[in-house]
């Protein structure tokens, strides 16, 4: 199948899943990056008359931001946009009253553990637009994220569909192309934005395009088949349904 009946196939699927589960739309966050601006561009053709672009600036770069409009322009989506920066900080703070122990656990939890809070506030406040909308959240994973657990547990990865979830990064970029997202952000060094200087591939620690070979069966060099494996592994909890007891236990 051809990339443009796959795009087709999906866009149809989205419509598919908001009739059947008698919802009204599809409400996605648009954060200036390549991966939120294909879905964007999917659910607008899915519902052109109910889907919305929802931008959410947490200590956000200008860049960022610039981007996340021109996106808009290009899909001419309908948006809205909330500003989150007071309320993490304002949570942080009360956070840390409460608890002093925690700035004793060593910067790097500390980093992580604000990052993760703005995913999950961005994630409660998507779900309080789509909600009040009846509409249904639409993910932002690639298949190389989903793959090595690149998404926040209860954050980004709190979603109804993940309409991206089997395509590689670099078929997200062919994706990207067809669909009309700007070039800019097509060009874009991938980044969540968590913190100043963060890059994905600096995190994770390997690239993109040694996931997406190891995913297409593509011979890689050991280092980076042994990093893809480790994330792979600690992230499994990612992917499935909290564990509870063993059922028979209360029969």
């Amino acid at each position: 199948m051809d990339i443009n009946s796959r795009i087709e196939k999906t866009v149809e699927w989205l419509s598919d899943k908001v009739s059947k589960t008698k919802t009204r739309g599809l409400a996605v966050g648009i954060s200036g990056g390549i991966d939120s601006a294909v879905v964007a561009f999917l659910i607008k053709k899915a519902l052109p008359e109910n889907s919305l672009g929802i931008v959410l600036p947490c200590n956000s770069s200008s860049q960022d931001m610039t981007d996340a409009a021109s996106v808009i322009e290009a899909c001419g989506i309908d948006s809205i946009e909330i500003d989150l920066t007071s309320i993490h900080r304002d949570l942080v703070g009360k956070i840390f009253e409460k608890r002093a122990d925690l700035k004793r656990t060593g910067e790097d939890n500390l980093k992580i553990a604000r990052a993760n809070l703005k995913a999950r506030l961005r994630m409660s406040t998507l779900y309080t637009v789509a909600n009040g909308l009846n509409y249904l959240v639409a993910g932002t994973d690639n298949a190389a994220e989903t793959y090595v657990g690149y998404f926040t547990k209860y954050g980004d990865g709190g979603v109804d569909l993940q309409p991206i979830a089997h395509i590689t990064k670099r078929e997200v970029r062919e994706w990207a192309k067809i669909l009309g997202v700007p070039d800019k952000v097509i060009k874009k060094v991938p980044t969540a934005g968590l913190w100043e200087g963060q890059t994905d591939e600096g995190e994770m620690g390997t690239t993109y395009d040694m996931v997406d070979d190891l995913l297409e069966g593509k011979s890689i060099p050991e280092r980076d088949r042994l990093i893809i494996e480790r994330l792979h592994r600690v992230s499994e909890h990612k992917r499935n349904i909290p564990p509870s007891p063993p059922r028979e236990w209360y029969i």
